[in-house]
């Protein structure tokens, strides 16, 4: 960061209307034409409002008031606003998945900061790919930014029951497949399960990221914690924008902020919530775009010293408005000491230490203190071994922990069709020690990578008491989902991973605590079935989606596209070959 301030004359913007030409007059001219005068904007800093609001997206219905309350802060700054829509990624509505187009949004973010006369931006986000996706295109354009998150909607009820979006989703609609609970039961729990604006309150994607993006030391200290229908909220918008002005002058940019140690820190914070795995994709991507190799393994060795501390769902027991009432997360990474580098810089001009000195917890049974910690250790865990040369992840603090060392034969689904065809049929051979497989979910064959990872438990098991059962996909899985679900396998079945080798009946060894989950086949039977194995057809011919095909990269390196990735300092990992997509 810039020790000096900008002048007028050094601003970006000044490029577009403050030189005397031709090209500067149209500039001038027609921003006039849109009822502004030379004195709202000349030798101001412009400000890009980058929102993803649309009448579509559930979690930023209240982005419309949020956006003007931007303004206002950046009016009072003596910036000049100009609001910018980008793709909306709506994640209970968008099909294949948000997945797909996370990266469309980053390009697209990082194009109109390029091509237009802005000298910083706010980026609105919250629901789960818009927080990834905002901040990938921002640090590769590398203007002073900074990050406005939704914020968590309230508590769902029903029936005098605390209802938490997404993961109670899944509990009763399993409920509802084994007869435990009614239609009409259901139908009520529909309309109480999400009741005002804001992303999912449990610990899903969307809170996971916005605290790891606060951790990262790019969102004003506190912000990701408020609700979203919390008053404080909108001031803290207001804030925002007032910041970002400053952020211009001082010319701090994220490459001033981000480190390898912030993005531990960002880690740090995920495990120490029992964070949602996709955070593991996103924050490899984002950290790659930073030119930082942020490895799986780095999570892993992360994992095996932080506590779990944040007792919400889906691991525990609270949701996201008893967490910001509990002190939030200046609190927690209070509480996590020496886990935490306060030495890093934040959006705001002072060290995340000094932001979150004299953070308390006011109920440490949401925000569980070291000494008591909800879980010791691996809020994630990533495993390796013949199943997945690359890593596949898991999150031990939300299955049933007997299943955290299994052994079993495989049931073996070709796709999605196949398990949705075939999960429930009654003549299924499968029992509770089976472990089901689903292939061709990954970036490149889902396509996308959806959150298609938490399987569905057979229908017959479920009225026999079952609620969990070993899960492997090459899948992803919302982070309000729980259960034995192994994840991101990588290489993906689709490109030939290992994954795409299993034959029902083969013996599946997970050992959580070894880190390890291997076929038992020997590897001359995995070197003829790989002789014989035909590369399925490509899902697109034409749009984005060739795009998406040819250059995504595998889930351990973030699914980022190959060409938009800055260069990473040499490591054994960053040298690996990808595998080959046919």
């Amino acid at each position: 960061m810039s020790s000096n301030r900008k002048k007028p004359e050094e601003l970006r913007s000044y490029r577009w209307y403050g030189v005397n030409d031709l090209r500067s007059f149209g500039h001038r001219s027609r921003t006039a034409q849109m009822g502004y005068h030379s004195s709202d904007y000349m030798g101001k800093p412009v400000i890009a409002v980058v929102n993803t609001w649309s009448e579509i997206n559930s979690c930023h219905t209240h982005f419309k008031q949020r956006v003007e309350e931007v303004k206002r802060g950046i009016w009072q700054a003596g910036g000049f606003p100009v609001e910018m829509p980008v793709m909306t990624l709506a994640e209970p509505f968008q099909k294949p998945t948000t997945m797909l187009y996370r990266n469309f949004l980053a390009m697209e973010t990082e194009e109109l900061l390029k091509s237009y006369p802005f000298d910083g931006c706010v980026l609105m986000g919250g629901c789960d790919k818009t927080t990834p996706g905002l901040l990938m295109g921002a640090i590769s354009m590398d203007l002073p930014a900074i990050y406005l998150p939704a914020g968590p909607m309230l508590r769902g009820n029903w029936n005098g029951r605390t209802l938490g979006s997404g993961s109670d989703t899944w509990k009763y609609w399993a409920e509802l497949r084994a007869g435990k609970i009614t239609e009409d039961e259901w139908k009520g729990i529909e309309s109480g399960i999400a009741r005002s604006p804001g992303h999912c309150m449990t610990m899903g994607t969307a809170s996971t990221m916005t605290s790891a993006t606060e951790s990262l030391g790019l969102t004003l200290p506190g912000f990701s914690s408020i609700p979203a229908a919390d008053s404080r909220h909108a001031q803290y918008a207001s804030l925002t924008g007032q910041r970002i002005v400053e952020m211009v002058w001082t010319d701090q940019k994220p490459s001033d902020i981000l480190t390898a140690k912030s993005f531990d820190n960002a880690v740090t914070t995920v495990l120490a919530m029992s964070g949602s795995t996709n955070a593991i994709v996103h924050l490899v991507a984002v950290a790659r775009r930073a030119g930082i190799d942020l490895t799986t393994a780095r999570f892993d060795e992360l994992a095996r010293v932080t506590p779990v501390l944040g007792n919400i769902r889906p691991a525990g027991q609270y949701l996201m408005e008893d967490f910001y009432y509990a002190g939030g997360l200046r609190a927690l990474l209070v509480e996590l000491g020496e886990l935490i580098d306060g030495t890093q810089m934040t959006v705001n001009g002072k060290t995340l230490g000094e932001n979150i000195a004299g953070a308390e917890i006011f109920n440490d049974d949401v925000i569980r203190k070291r000494g008591n910690p909800l879980v010791e250790r691996d809020g994630l865990a990533v495993l390796t071994g013949n199943l997945a040369p690359d890593g596949a992840v898991i999150k031990p603090a939300a299955m049933e922990q007997h299943l955290l060392k299994h052994r079993g034969p495989a049931v073996v689904f070709k796709d999605y069709k196949d398990m949705a065809a075939r999960i429930d049929d009654e003549a299924l051979d499968v029992t509770a020690d089976s472990v089901i497989v689903l292939q061709h979910a990954g970036p490149v064959g889902a396509p996308g990578m959806p959150e298609w990872g938490q399987l569905p438990i057979p229908q017959k098991l479920l009225k026999e008491g079952v609620r969990d059962m070993v899960r492997i996909s090459d899948a992803r899985m919302s982070g309000t989902s729980y259960g034995a679900c192994v994840l991101h396998v990588a290489p993906e079945s689709f490109v030939g991973g290992p994954l795409a080798l299993v034959k029902d009946g083969d013996i599946i060894e997970l050992d959580v605590a070894a880190r390890r989950l291997h076929v038992d086949v020997s590897d001359a039977e995995l070197a003829k079935r790989r002789q014989a194995w035909t590369p399925p057809k490509r899902p697109f011919e034409r749009g984005f989606g060739v795009m998406h095909q040819l250059h995504v990269t595998q889930a351990n390196k973030g699914c980022d596209f190959d060409f938009l990735e800055e260069k990473l300092a040499a490591s054994p990992e960053a040298n690996r070959d990808e595998p080959e997509i046919h």
